[in-house]
C-alpha cells in the first residue's frame, strides 16, 4: 500500500471489552457511538453545568509530554480519536500553557467533519474555551487566534482586561473565588450563555487537577502509550494530573478499552461531584 494511500485509511481500534468486544472500528465508528450529542447535563450530579470530558495521553512511566509537547505520545489511532472527539462536544477547554506550548489552531479543519457538526446539530466549530489568569495571549503566540472562523471565549478570574486585538472576536467568562478561576461558576456559564452541553478538556495537567479536585469531571479518555519518557526535570515530572494531591483518590470506572499498534486508547467513567474548589494555583 503506498504512504498515501495508507494515511486515508484510517486507523483500526480493536474494541477488547463490552459488547464490541472484537470488533475493529475507526475513530470515527467509535465516536460515534458514544452518542456524546444526546447526553445532556441535567442530571442531578452535574444539574446547570455541562458533562465535562478529559482527553489526554501518557506514556507508559507516566510522562504527559515528550520535548515538551503531548502531541508525540501518541499514535495515529490516538490522534485521529482526538481530531473525531472535537466533533461531537460543543467546546473544547484548554488552559493557557498548553495552547501556547501546543500553538493551537483552527479546532477542526476538515471541511468534511466540519459538515459532521452541523450533520450532529452542532456548530460547525467548537467553542474554544482558554482558560487564562493572565491574559498573555496574542496571535502570534497562540495562532488559533488568527483563525477567522474559530469561536474562542476565554475563562479568567481577572474582572477588567482584554486580549489585544485580533481577527477573531473574543468573549470573555470572569469569574473569580479568593482570586482564584471558579471553575464551575465559568462552566455554568458556558452552560447558559451558549447552552454548551458537552465540553472536552485537553489539558494541561494543572488544569486537569482543579476540574477534578472540584468534581467537575465526567469520563476520562486516556491513551497509554507504549513508550517510555525517562527524564527527572520538572517539565518531565508533569503527569496528566498535577497540583495538590487528591483527598480522596477519585475513583475510576473502566467503561471501555480499545487497542491500536501497542496503544492502548481507555475510557473511564470519573468518581462523583466532590464538592470543593479548585486549588490555588
Amino acid at each position: 500500500m503506498s504512504s498515501d494511500a495508507s494515511a486515508s485509511t484510517p486507523a483500526v481500534l480493536t474494541a477488547l471489552t463490552g459488547e464490541a468486544a472484537g470488533r475493529h472500528l475507526s475513530a470515527a465508528q467509535v465516536v460515534e457511538r458514544l452518542r456524546l450529542g444526546n447526553l445532556s447535563s441535567s442530571s442531578p450530579a452535574i444539574r446547570g453545568r455541562p458533562r465535562v470530558f478529559l482527553n489526554m495521553a501518557s506514556t507508559a512511566d507516566g510522562r504527559a509530554s515528550l520535548g515538551g509537547r503531548s502531541g508525540t505520545i501518541g499514535n495515529r489511532a490516538d490522534k485521529e480519536l482526538f481530531l473525531a472527539l472535537r466533533t461531537a462536544v460543543d467546546a473544547v477547554l484548554f488552559g493557557a500553557g498548553t495552547a501556547r506550548a501546543e500553538r493551537y489552531r483552527r479546532l477542526v479543519k476538515d471541511e468534511s467533519q466540519r459538515r459532521l457538526r452541523l450533520e450532529r446539530g452542532l456548530a460547525a466549530e467548537p467553542l474554544a474555551c482558554i482558560v487564562s489568569a493572565s491574559l498573555a495571549l496574542s496571535p502570534e503566540s497562540v495562532p488559533l487566534l488568527g483563525e477567522p472562523d474559530a469561536r474562542v471565549a476565554v475563562l479568567t478570574p481577572c474582572t477588567a482586561g482584554e486580549l489585544p486585538v485580533g481577527v477573531v472576536p473574543v468573549e470573555y467568562v470572569r469569574a473569580s473565588r479568593e482570586g482564584e478561576l471558579d471553575l464551575r461558576a465559568a462552566l455554568a456559564e458556558l452552560h447558559t450563555r451558549w447552552g454548551v452541553r458537552t465540553v472536552m478538556c485537553e489539558g494541561g495537567p494543572h488544569l486537569n487537577g482543579a476540574l477534578l479536585a472540584a468534581g467537575l469531571v465526567d469520563e476520562l479518555f486516556l491513551t497509554l502509550a507504549p513508550k517510555l519518557g525517562g527524564g527527572a526535570d520538572a517539565q518531565a515530572s508533569l503527569r496528566i494530573v498535577c497540583g495538590p494531591e487528591l483527598s480522596p483518590p477519585v475513583e475510576l470506572e473502566l467503561l471501555e478499552a480499545f487497542e491500536s499498534d501497542g496503544c492502548l486508547l481507555l475510557r473511564y467513567g470519573v468518581g462523583g461531584d466532590r464538592g470543593a474548589r479548585p486549588p490555588a494555583r
